[in-house]
C-alpha cells in the first residue's frame, strides 16, 4: 500500500480522496463528510480541535504514524462553523455526492461550498441588525474600484474610488499601469470601515497595499483571488443583464464587479438568483462621515464596543431586522439632495401626524421577521420549511399594509411596490404543515391531504409503528419477559432487545442480531419481513417530501424579483415608521433643508444625552453658523457642556440629512457634504504615534480635505504640547479656517483664553461660552451657551469636584491667585511649578493674565448701552474691582 509522502501514513482510497480535495483547498479547513459526521485530519484536525474545544483523537492509533483526527455531528455543524468563522478560519464543506447504498466501492465526494466570513447565509451566524458585506477591490489604469455584496440579502453596490481620462473597456486588473494614488487607497479604506466589511477580496498585485487598505478595518478577513477573475467584461455582462449601463463607470469598478461574480461562483457554488441589480453609488450623493467622525459622534458605538450610548441605539425603533439595517445605512450615509431628503421627511411627517397609521404599520411590521434575508435564502435555494411558512405569513401582512398605505410620494411608492403574491401564499398554505420542522431531512413537512402518494406512504409508516407496538406487547406476553423492547437503530434496523438476566427465556425462533453491553438483540422472520416494508415506506416518504419541498422552494424562487422588492420596500417603511415613532415620543421637529450656507438651530438638544437624562432635564441651546458668523469660538470650564454642544450640532445635521426629524424647536440646515471632528485624546501606540501626533494628523487631514459645504468640529486643539506651542497651533488653525476660501462652518472649543482675541481681529470669528454661576463657594454649570468669552476656566473647581485632596486644591488656589495678580513666583515656587529653568524655559507662562474686570471691559459694547445700563455696569465693575461678590459679568459669562 502506498504512503503519504514524508509521513509514513498508509494511503487508503478514502485518504487519497481526502488529500486530493485538500490540495484544492489548502487555505481552508476541510470538513470531510463520513456518515453522520464531518471529520478533519492532520493539521486541520489539530487547528479545529483547539478552536472548537473538542477532543483531538487519531485514526489508526495502532499504526506507528497515527493520523490526527477530530469530528463534529453533521446535524449540529452550524454552531461549529460559526465558531470557526469567528476565529477567522475559511471552511470547505465536503459532502457525499452519491447515495452510499448505490455506490460501488468508495463513495464519491466533492467540496460543495467554501464558507468565509463574507459568504455566510445561515441566520444563526449573522448579526440581524448589521449587514454582512463581502468587499472586492480591483485596480485598473483608471484607479481603484470597489464592489460590496451582502450575500445574505442579495444587495450589491459598486463604487469607483478614483478615475482618469482613460477608461478603456479592455483594461484588466492583471497588469495595472500605475499604482493607485493615496487618495483612492484612503477612500477605499474609509469605505471598508464604513461598510463594516467582513471580508476583503483582492488580486495578488494589491497585496503591498493591504496595510493601507485595511488600516481602518484591522479585523477584516483577507482573501486573495487570481488576477484573471477581475475581468471588466464579466462586470459589463452583469451590468447589462441587470439593465444597468457601464459606459460612465470606471473600468476598475467594473473589474471589481467581475471579481465578485467569480469569487462567489468559486465559494458559494450554489444558485445566486437572489443577487439584485448592482446599485451604482456616487460619493457626492451622500454626506461623508469618516471613521474619526463616526467614532467621535458615537454614531454606532457608545463606547467599549457597546451599542448603548450611540445615536443608533436611540434611533433604532425598527420592528424588523431589515428596518434596523436600513436605519444604520441611512445614518452612516445621509443624503445631500434636499429633494431626496424632503421625500423621506414627507413620509415621516405623515406618520407623525397620523397616530393610527403609525400604530397599524408598526403592528403589521412587528410580525414580519427578517423577510429580506428569508427571501435571499429562497432565491439561493437554501430556504428551510420554517422559512416558507414564515414567508406565507409575511405575505399576508404585506396585503394588510398594501391596503393601509396610500397617498403619493414615498409612502405611495412603497404601497405600489408591495405585492402580496396571493397565489404563492395559497400554494404554500395548501402544501405546508402549520408547524413546520427546522429541516426537511426527516419529513413531516407536507400537509395531510396535499399529496396522495405522501398520504399513502404516511399511512404505511403510521400503521407500521402501531404494528411494532403490538408486536412488542405480544412478545412480552409470549415470552414472559416484561422488560422486552422492540428497538430501532439507523445502522442495524429493528431488533427485539432482551436484557442478559432474561436470556434464558428467549424462544428458539429468535435469531441473535447484535450484542450490547447489558443486552442482546434478536430478530424473527416476521419482524424482518415487516422491517423491509417499514423502512422502504419511510425512505420513500422522506425522499418524496424532500422533493416536494424543493419544488415548492423553486416555485417561490420564480417570484424572487417581487419578493425582493417587497423586502426592500418594507425595510424603508420600517425605517420611516421608526423615525416617526421617535419624533412623536421625543418632540422632534421637521427640519428645513436647502442649498443655503447657514445652519440655524433653535433650542437644539443632544439626542443621546437627552434620552439618557429623561424627563426634560436636558438644557437646550441655539446655534447659528452663516457667512457672518462662520466660526464659533467656545470657551468655558471642563464638564460645563462644551463638547456636548459641539456634538449635538453635528448630530442634528446628520439626523436632518438622513431624513429624520430633529431634537430642536426649529432647525434650518444648508446641506453639508462632509462633517469633520477632532474631539478627545487618544494615542496610537501600535503606529508609534503619541496623543499629540494623533491630534495633529487628524487636524491636518481636516485642513487638507475641507470642502465648500463642510462642518468642522474642533475640541481642544493643541493640548498635547507646551502651552505656547498649543496656543500658536490653535491660533493658526483658527486663522486658516477663517481665511480659507471657501470658508467652512466651524465650532471651535478651547481652554486657551488667549484665542478669544481672534474675535477682535477676524470678522467671522465670534466668542461664545458656557454660562457658570458661583454660589456659596460652589460652581454651578448652567449648560447654556451665551455670547462672549468665559471669564475664568474654573479648572481648580473642576479638580475639587473630581475629588482631588483638599490640600492639593487649596495649594492650587493659592498658586492661581499669585499668577492672576501678576506676581512673579519665587525661584523655589517657580521650580516647584515649572521644574528647573533651562535655556528653553517658557517664562511667559507666568505673565499676568487678565482679570475678570478686564475681561468684561473688553466684551462691553458701549455704543449699544443706554446711560442707565452704563451706570449699572460701572457700579458692578467697581464692586468687582474692590473684591465684592459680583464677578463683573452680570451672569452673561
Amino acid at each position: 500500500m502506498a504512503v503519504v509522502a514524508g509521513t509514513g501514513v498508509k494511503l487508503t482510497p478514502m485518504l487519497a480522496q481526502y488529500l486530493r480535495l485538500k490540495e484544492q483547498h489548502r487555505d481552508a479547513v476541510l470538513m470531510f463528510r463520513l456518515g453522520d459526521f464531518y471529520e478533519m485530519f492532520f493539521e486541520d484536525a489539530e487547528r479545529a480541535a483547539a478552536i472548537l474545544d473538542i477532543t483531538l483523537t487519531a485514526r489508526n492509533k495502532q499504526d506507528p504514524n497515527p493520523i490526527p483526527l477530530c469530528g463534529v455531528p453533521f446535524h449540529a455543524v452550524d454552531g461549529y462553523i460559526q465558531k470557526l468563522l469567528a476565529a477567522g478560519v475559511k471552511i470547505a464543506i465536503c459532502e457525499q455526492i452519491e447515495d452510499p447504498r448505490g455506490a460501488k466501492g468508495l463513495v464519491d465526494r466533492d467540496v460543495v461550498r467554501v464558507i468565509t466570513p463574507g459568504t455566510v447565509l445561515e441566520e444563526e451566524s449573522l448579526d440581524p441588525r448589521s449587514a454582512s458585506y463581502l468587499a472586492v477591490v480591483a485596480q485598473c489604469d483608471d484607479g481603484l474600484g470597489l464592489t460590496a455584496c451582502d450575500l445574505s440579502t442579495g444587495e450589491v453596490r459598486i463604487m469607483e474610488l478614483s478615475s482618469t481620462a482613460s477608461r478603456e473597456h479592455g483594461a484588466t486588473a492583471a497588469a495595472p499601469a500605475r499604482v493607485a494614488g493615496d487618495d483612492a487607497l484612503d477612500a477605499a479604506a474609509e469605505e471598508l470601515a464604513r461598510l463594516g466589511a467582513k471580508e476583503l477580496v483582492v488580486a495578488p498585485e494589491l497585496q503591498p497595499m493591504l496595510p493601507r487598505l485595511t488600516a481602518q478595518a484591522p479585523g477584516v478577513f483577507l482573501s486573495l483571488a487570481p488576477a484573471e477573475w477581475f475581468d471588466v467584461a464579466a462586470g459589463d455582462a452583469w451590468l447589462a443583464a441587470s439593465g444597468e449601463g457601464a459606459a460612465t463607470l470606471a473600468a476598475a469598478a467594473r473589474a471589481a464587479l467581475g471579481g465578485l461574480r467569480a469569487y462567489l461562483r468559486a465559494t458559494y457554488r450554489g444558485k445566486l438568483d437572489h443577487l439584485r441589480a448592482p446599485e451604482i453609488v456616487r460619493p457626492h450623493d451622500t454626506l461623508i462621515l469618516d471613521q474619526t467622525t463616526r467614532r467621535n459622534l458615537n454614531l454606532v458605538d457608545g463606547g467599549a464596543g457597546e451599542r448603548r450610548g450611540s445615536l443608533l441605539h436611540v434611533l433604532d425603533r425598527a420592528r424588523t431586522p431589515m428596518g434596523s439595517r436600513m436605519l444604520r445605512r441611512w445614518m452612516l450615509a445621509p443624503l445631500t439632495s434636499p429633494a431626496a431628503i424632503a421625500r423621506r421627511l414627507d413620509a415621516v411627517e405623515v406618520m407623525v401626524e397620523d397616530a393610527g397609521l403609525r400604530a397599524d404599520v408598526r403592528a403589521e411590521l412587528g410580525g414580519m421577521g427578517d423577510l429580506e434575508r428569508l427571501v435571499a435564502r429562497v432565491g439561493a435555494g437554501s430556504a428551510t420549511p420554517r422559512d416558507l411558512t414564515r414567508l406565507a405569513a409575511a405575505l399576508a401582512r404585506v396585503a394588510a399594509l398594501e391596503a393601509r398605505l396610500g397617498g403619493g410620494d414615498l409612502l405611495g411608492e412603497i404601497a405600489a411596490a408591495l405585492d402580496p403574491l396571493p397565489d404563492l401564499q395559497e400554494r404554500i398554505g395548501a402544501m405546508m404543515v402549520d408547524e413546520a420542522p427546522a429541516t426537511a431531512r426527516s419529513g413531516g413537512v407536507i400537509r395531510d391531504g396535499a399529496n396522495a402518494e405522501v398520504d399513502e406512504l404516511r399511512g404505511l409508516t403510521r400503521d407500521g409503528k402501531g404494528w411494532v407496538a403490538a408486536l412488542e406487547a405480544r412478545e412480552r406476553a409470549r415470552t414472559g419477559i416484561t422488560s422486552l423492547k422492540v428497538r430501532y437503530n439507523r445502522v442495524s434496523g429493528y431488533g427485539i432487545e432482551v436484557t442478559k438476566p432474561n436470556l434464558g427465556l428467549v424462544p428458539a425462533d429468535y435469531v441473535r442480531k447484535q450484542t450490547l453491553a447489558g443486552a442482546e438483540r434478536f430478530v424473527t422472520a416476521e419482524l424482518k419481513e415487516q422491517e423491509q416494508k417499514l423502512l422502504g415506506a419511510e425512505a420513500r416518504l422522506a425522499a418524496l417530501e424532500a422533493a416536494l419541498f424543493a419544488a415548492l422552494v423553486a416555485e417561490a424562487g420564480t417570484q424572487q424579483r417581487a419578493l425582493a422588492e417587497n423586502a426592500r420596500a418594507l425595510a424603508v417603511l420600517d425605517a420611516l415608521a421608526a423615525l416617526a415613532d421617535l419624533a412623536h415620543d421625543r418632540g422632534y421637529v421637521r427640519p428645513v433643508l436647502d442649498r443655503g450656507d447657514a445652519i440655524v438651530i433653535r433650542d437644539g438638544r443632544h439626542p443621546v444625552i437627552e434620552t439618557t437624562l429623561g424627563g426634560g432635564a436636558f438644557v437646550p441651546n441655539d446655534c447659528t453658523l452663516d457667512d457672518r458668523q462662520q466660526i464659533l469660538l467656545i470657551t468655558g470650564p471642563n464638564m460645563a457642556g462644551k463638547s456636548t454642544y459641539l456634538r449635538q450640532v453635528a448630530l442634528i445635521c446628520c439626523l436632518a440629512q438622513m431624513g429624520s426629524f430633529v431634537p430642536a424647536a426649529e432647525a434650518r440646515i444648508g446641506v453639508l457634504d462632509r462633517i469633520f471632528t477632532r474631539v478627545g485624546a487618544a494615542d496610537n501606540l501600535a503606529a508609534g504615534d503619541s496623543t499629540f501626533m494623533v491630534e495633529m494628523r487628524e487636524t491636518a487631514n481636516i485642513l487638507r480635505e475641507l470642502g465648500p459645504r463642510s462642518l468642522v468640529v474642533l475640541d481642544e486643539i493643541g493640548r498635547g504640547t507646551s502651552t505656547y506651542d498649543g496656543i500658536a497651533i490653535a491660533w493658526a488653525v483658527a486663522e486658516y479656517l477663517h481665511d480659507r476660501e471657501p470658508a467652512a462652518k466651524t465650532l471651535f472649543a478651547t481652554h486657551y483664553y488667549e484665542l478669544t482675541a481672534l474675535a477682535r481681529q477676524q470678522p467671522r470669528i465670534h466668542n461664545f461660552s458656557v454660562a457658570v454661576r458661583e454660589w456659596n463657594d460652589q460652581v454651578i454649570f448652567l449648560r447654556r451657551i451665551v455670547a462672549g468669552p468665559a471669564s475664568r476656566s474654573y479648572g481648580v473647581e473642576v479638580a475639587r469636584l473630581a475629588g482631588l485632596p483638599a490640600a492639593v486644591v487649596e495649594r492650587a488656589r493659592g498658586l492661581l491667585a499669585t499668577l492672576e495678580r501678576g506676581e512673579l513666583l519665587s525661584e523655589d515656587e517657580r521650580t516647584a511649578v515649572a521644574g528647573p529653568a533651562t535655556s528653553g524655559t517658557q517664562l511667559g507662562l507666568f505673565a499676568p493674565r487678565p482679570s475678570a474686570v478686564e475681561t468684561r471691559l473688553r466684551a462691553i459694547d458701549v455704543a449699544r448701552m443706554t446711560p442707565l445700563e452704563a451706570l449699572n455696569e460701572l457700579h458692578r465693575l467697581v464692586e468687582a474691582a474692590r473684591g465684592g461678590d459680583d464677578d463683573g459679568t452680570d451672569g452673561r459669562d
